[in-house]
């Protein structure tokens, strides 16, 4: 299928390791030219250079930063919020603050960024942003701060996407499941506990395997697409089934 994306340009946030540096890659094997974001700038320059995009560091977390990344991507008719922090992990260590820093690692840079590309895209006619939610977007699950966090993301895009896609943009997001990645919290667990993991792999894991951060951005890389265009206000779950909601 042509997803008739050559030409355009995006920008892709978390996007120098796991997910975020799979969907840069496959958008870029598309044609677009990918703006490459995060915090560290020896490693974003180093994916810009691999995949000949722009690179585009900065401190997501604050309006600057997130500004900053906008201006340096140029006219983005594609933007990929995949930038996602944890704070805390149960009850027993959560409080105010870590539900602030979830939600200033997860929600406040994928609106902020959202809004400050909107008028453009809308000026062209035609845009797509997507956003990177989790399994614990769409069901009770994982660290309560993130598992709020997450959830919101996918209120925001049903909200959002009603309300520009008159003007040709359209707002989804997806829900990966448990994602498996050098260096990624699976990795480090089983790393750590390889008989529990792979016990939890047997029972929560429908597949008997994790997924890829490559299975992930072949699905966001089609969200982007223009074939996609019926596609809005909508979550796909990403997860080999391991979800247990109904919706």
């Amino acid at each position: 299928m042509d997803f008739g994306l050559q030409g355009a340009t995006a920008l892709v946030t978390g996007a120098t390791r796991g997910i975020g540096l799979a969907i840069a890659r496959a958008l870029a094997a598309e044609g677009v030219q990918v703006a490459v974001a995060a915090r560290t700038e020896a490693y974003v320059r180093r994916v810009a250079a691999e995949i000949g995009g722009i690179p585009a560091p900065g401190d997501l977390t604050s309006e600057a930063g997130c500004r900053a990344a906008l201006d340096a991507a140029g006219a983005v008719s594609i933007l990929v919020n995949n930038l996602g922090l944890r704070a805390g992990t149960s009850w027993a260590d959560t409080g105010v603050t870590q539900m602030e820093q979830a939600m200033a690692g997860n929600l406040y840079p994928a609106v902020g960024l959202s809004l400050m590309a909107l008028p453009g895209m809308r000026r062209a006619g035609w845009g797509r942003i997507v956003v990177v939610s989790s399994l614990f977007g769409r069901e009770a699950g994982g660290a309560p701060a993130y598992n709020a966090a997450k959830a919101a993301e996918i209120s925001f895009v049903t909200s959002l996407a009603r309300e520009v896609a008159a003007d040709g943009v359209t707002v989804n997001s997806v829900a990966p499941g448990s994602v498996l990645f050098e260096g990624g919290s699976w990795h480090r667990r089983q790393q750590a506990d390889p008989e529990g993991i792979a016990a939890f792999v047997r029972r929560e894991l429908p597949l008997g395997r994790f997924g890829t951060p490559e299975e992930v951005a072949s699905v966001v890389s089609f969200l982007c697409s223009r074939p996609a265009s019926l596609v809005n206000g909508a979550c796909w779950a990403v997860d080999g089934g391991q979800s247990r909601s109904n919706i």
